[in-house]
Formats: C-alpha cells, structure tokens, sequence
C-alpha cells in the first residue's frame, strides 16, 4: 500500500496545523474575515481542514458530512474578488510556512492552494476613479 500526500507530509495534525494557522489569519483580516457569515469560524476550520485531508488522500469525511465538494458552486455567495483571493493566498502561504514540509511536498501543497484560490474568484472589483 502507497502513502498518500496526506500521510507523507505527517496526516491529521499537519493539516490540523495547517488550517489552525490560515484561519489565525483570516480572524486578524477584516475585509477577508466578512466573507465568513459565521460569528464563529470554529466550523469553517474544521470544514476546510476535511476538505483538505480528503483532497490529499486521506479520510473520506467531507463526501460523508457534505457530499461532492463542488468548491465553485459553494462559493457562489460569496464575493471571491482578486483581492479576496490575495488575503486568503497571503494567510494560507503563512500557515503552510508554519509546516516544515520538504521541497516537493512544499511546492505541490503551494501549487494546489494557489490554483484552488485563482479558480475561485467569481467576482472582479469595480474600477475606481
């Protein structure tokens, strides 16, 4: 049996850490934390931290709880501009600094989140002036 990204990179408490951090982030972040609806962002955390562990290879819980992770069509009400995107990118790169992963695991976790984040946006800021 091969490991997976997940359990290569040290599973559960990495991607716990992982998320713990990027959201330490988002909380410190007003204009990024207002695109949460939830006072509480205890359960954001624990939904993306699923999300990513399954993405990775390891528990299959997100499909189990919420079904197919249709990441655009969930962030269709959310307003994900080019600068939303730059926060998010700013405080996730921080959390995977926070890692000591090696080279490799390093760039394919930075690739897949930068991507994720362009794909996501929906919406483009007004010009101004």
């Amino acid at each position: 049996m091969s490991n997976t990204f997940y359990d290569e990179v040290g599973g559960h408490e990495t991607f716990v850490q992982l998320v713990r951090e990027f959201y330490r982030g988002v909380a410190s972040d007003p204009p990024l934390r207002a695109l949460y609806p939830e006072e509480d962002l205890g359960p954001a955390e624990v939904r993306l931290r699923m999300f990513l562990e399954q993405y990775w290879g390891g528990p299959k819980t997100y499909s189990e709880q919420r079904g197919h992770p249709r990441l655009r069509m969930r962030h269709v009400p959310f307003a994900v501009t080019p600068d939303m995107r730059d926060r998010w990118l700013l405080h996730m790169m921080n959390a995977v600094d926070t890692l000591d992963l090696d080279e490799a695991h390093d760039a394919a976790l930075r690739d897949y989140l930068t991507r994720a984040a362009y794909m996501l946006v929906n919406r483009h800021e007004e010009p101004t002036g």
